[in-house]
């Protein structure tokens, strides 16, 4: 699911203006892409992403991530001190991640505008969704190219699904987290540290493998509540949620429709009466019932959902919106959902 607010209009003059900025200083004495100012080995770096072929002449010494998942990944691999900002954030910072993401500048809680982007002079710029570098979001990816900025989306994002439809897009095909690790390793290999890509993925895994050790909730139904009360987004078969649920062997009660994140009526929700709701417990302020207290107040109070046996029961599992969505946070998703079908006496 999308955090993201109505950006400032996209002004032309503007970033063109930010972009001559932008190349003037790349031309006059800026990093030649190592560290240490040398020519690192293997660039300049081309790879295909998301139907387009990015070039990154050097690594990256001054890049700005535009979704929170992004920038997770690339603090994760310790790369806080080449990030010039940070953009579009549900939640508090992954855990362990507090002192590193405390350096980086937040230029905006929600998207930000395209010249907030560009007053950072990035030579690179990362985003989780397709949508966040399209019209509508912080702007097109071929304006930032066309200025000379490379940029990357996820792949879980683009990879087997179709976001032409609107809203959150479709999935044509089952998210899998090796799109999860392909952008690790890209981003690793942009960043120019592939061996830290390859101890996240390996230390990811390992942690996949411990949570689904011998689980069993074949008999367990669950869905996934997002945001919103009045029009709530609930998800579909295929996303984050589908490789949780998947993984666990459970079953998810809206596994017939391929949106991500679907909005579906209370009644329909009653009707299917899931054992479990897994319920997204997102810090910002955008729609109806984003924290777990607000949304759990709301099915407790409501007169439809109030009656469901999940609510009845109290089987709530609470997690970050972050690890709803295809990121390195799925993986704890996984972790709390498999803990807590276990405390439920609903998985073996």
């Amino acid at each position: 699911m999308l955090s993201t607010a109505t950006p400032a209009p996209i002004r032309t003059a503007a970033l063109l203006a930010a972009g001559l900025l932008l190349l003037t200083a790349c031309g006059e004495g800026g990093n030649t892409g190592a560290a240490d100012g040398k020519k690192a080995e293997g660039f300049p770096l081309t790879l295909k992403n998301c139907g387009r072929t990015v070039t990154v002449k050097a690594p990256p010494q001054q890049a700005v991530s535009v979704d929170q998942g992004s920038t997770e990944i690339l603090l994760s691999l310790g790369l806080a001190d080449r990030l010039a900002g940070t953009a579009t954030w549900s939640d508090p910072v992954m855990k362990g991640l507090e002192k590193a993401n405390a350096g980086v500048e937040r230029i905006s809680e929600n998207r930000p505008s395209s010249e907030k982007v560009l007053d950072k002079e990035p030579d690179f710029l990362s985003a989780s969704f397709a949508s966040t570098l399209a019209k509508g979001g912080v702007a097109p990816r071929e304006q930032f190219e066309k200025l000379g900025v490379p940029t990357y989306v996820s792949p879980a994002d683009c990879v087997g699904k179709d976001n032409t439809g609107g809203g959150d897009g479709a999935r044509t095909a089952p998210l899998t987290m090796d799109s999860v690790y392909t952008e690790v390793r890209e981003l690793s290999q942009v960043f120019d540290v592939p061996e830290r890509g390859d101890a996240l993925v390996k230390k990811l895994r390992a942690r996949v493998e411990k949570a689904t050790d011998g689980i069993d909730a074949s008999d367990t139904s669950l869905l996934y509540w997002f945001s919103d009360s009045k029009a709530p987004y609930l998800a579909g078969c295929c996303g984050a949620p589908g490789v949780i649920t998947k993984e666990l062997g459970a079953k998810n009660v809206f596994d017939d429709t391929h949106d991500e994140w679907p909005q579906i009526s209370w009644e329909t929700v009653a009707d299917r009466n899931p054992d479990v709701l897994v319920i997204g417990d997102l810090s910002r302020t955008m729609q109806t019932a984003e924290s777990a207290e607000k949304k759990i107040e709301f099915l407790e109070s409501n007169p439809v959902t109030k009656t469901m046996d999940a609510v009845k029961n109290r089987r709530y599992v609470l997690l970050s919106g972050q690890a709803m969505n295809p990121t390195i946070r799925t993986v704890e998703g996984l972790e709390r959902v498999a803990a807590g079908l276990r405390d439920f006496g609903l998985a073996g």
